[in-house]
């Protein structure tokens, strides 16, 4: 049974509104087209308001030939109402026997035996045409009008119509009723996912589906949510590309205006090569970080994780960073120990760390302290890097980590393309990491959340 209960739909699944709605059109289908057969059927077993008002006062005036007249009258006016009816008619007392002159013949008299009331229903299905009784209205004792109902009168003249709407307006009304339901349910929502799919496709990134759409809870619900962060996404990584494009273009226009200014120059052969090869390089990095970053902001696959111990990796990065920066590793501190284990993506963690570290020795004084620490939080590290170079405005703790953003005069040093921190936050990001910063009133505090590494 729970294996059955998993295949089942949710019970906002698109599933159940498709099954109500068809299960509620086939169940008023089946009754309103019961009713109404019902109904149009029994309204033409009955004699109309017309044959009424006529056969009644045909009564009446027999009545009256009768009381004034006698036999006479009667015959008289049977003579009369023959004209304008082609019909059988007469008129009989209490006996069954006719009031007239005119004897019944045998099959008369039998018809006699069973005639029908005005208000009784009429077969619509037998061919041939009753008889009906219709008593004096003044004294129904005296006398009744015996007449062969006129074909005018004959009920059942509208049954075709009343079939036709049975059986064909009725149901093609309830399907096109059905067919607007499903246009609701699933046609128009999918309408505007195409309208949404061309304006994207038309470059209007921008555009957006409606709260209605994406508020759904079935599956186009999710289809509609699903599209709209896939717009947002690939909104906002053309924007980044963009953006990375524009400042990356203008990143390069310094080291090429000094190259032109350098060939210009009347510098000897050696220190216009020393000069270019410093230039090539750093374009070169220029470059390189600008497409890591462009790489790291557009893949958005999580990086495939391994048991990294942090003090290792420190103690790899320090020796680089004293190499390079001729810092004595006494300053560059880990007060974390050997049971420090955190699950990453072993090269883009050491690239991240190593970014924060080279930008902690670039902005703290000569004699200054960067400090490694961290504790656990539930199934995570919180490792942070400490420097002592002053801090930075509260308002800019986010926006050193947007692409070639550089705090001029914010902190002391210079160097580098303020690209380091955006490429350590989108790496470890793409381990299911976090990174931040804080004022200490020291320094900055550079945190890093990742997940706790199995071999703790």
């Amino acid at each position: 049974m729970p294996e059955v209960r998993k295949r089942l739909p949710g019970r906002h699944s698109l599933f159940w509104k498709l099954a109500i709605l068809l299960v509620g059109f086939c169940l008023l289908m089946i009754w309103l087209s019961w009713y109404w057969g019902r109904y149009i059927e029994t309204r033409n077993a009955y004699l109309s308001a017309e044959a009424h008002r006529v056969l009644n006062g045909y009564a009446a005036q027999a009545e009256q030939a009768w009381d004034t007249g006698g036999r006479a009258g009667i015959d008289t006016w049977l003579t009369h109402i023959r004209q304008q009816e082609d019909v059988w008619i007469t008129v009989i007392g209490s006996d069954l026997q006719p009031l007239g002159s005119a004897p019944l013949t045998r099959d008369q008299s039998q018809h006699m035996t069973f005639m029908r009331g005005i208000d009784w229903p009429m077969s619509t299905r037998q061919k041939a045409v009753p008889w009906l009784k219709i008593a004096f209205p003044g004294n129904p004792d005296a006398g009744s009008l015996v007449i062969e109902l006129p074909q005018r009168f004959k009920p059942g003249r509208y049954a075709l119509i009343g079939q036709m709407l049975t059986n064909v307006l009725i149901p093609a009304l309830f399907t096109l009723l059905l067919c607007v339901g499903l246009y609701r349910l699933l046609i128009r929502p999918l309408n505007q996912l195409r309208e949404q799919a061309n304006a994207w496709r038309a470059d209007r990134l921008s555009s957006r589906l409606s709260p209605q759409m994406t508020g759904r809870r079935d599956e186009l619900g999710e289809l509609n949510r699903a599209f709209d962060h896939m717009a947002a996404r690939l909104h906002s990584t053309v924007q980044v590309q963009q953006q990375l494009l524009r400042d990356l273009s203008h990143e390069l226009r310094t080291p090429l205006s000094r190259l032109r200014v350098a060939c210009d120059s009347e510098q000897s052969l050696t220190e216009l090569r020393e000069r270019l090869r410093r230039e090539v390089d750093g374009m070169r990095r220029l470059v390189d970080d600008t497409l890591q970053l462009a790489w790291l902001d557009t893949e958005r696959e999580k990086l495939p994780g391994e048991d990294i111990q942090v003090v290792a990796l420190w103690e790899m990065l320090v020796d680089d960073a004293c190499f390079e920066t001729c810092w004595p590793s006494r300053q560059l501190r880990c007060d974390l120990d050997s049971e420090c284990w955190v699950s990453g993506h072993l090269n883009t963690l050491a690239q991240a760390l190593e970014n924060i570290l080279r930008n902690a020795i670039r902005h703290s004084p000569p004699q200054g302290i960067v400090r490694l620490d961290g504790r656990l939080d539930g199934d995570d590290w919180l490792l942070w890097l400490e420097d002592e170079g002053g801090g930075i405005d509260e308002g800019d703790l986010e926006r050193i980590f947007a692409p070639f953003i550089r705090l001029d005069g914010a902190r002391p040093g210079d160097g580098g393309f303020g690209l380091g921190l955006s490429i350590a936050r989108n790496s470890l990001r793409l381990q299911g990491g976090d990174l931040w910063a804080e004022n200490t009133g020291q320094g900055l505090r550079m945190t890093m959340r990742l997940a706790v590494g199995g071999g703790a």
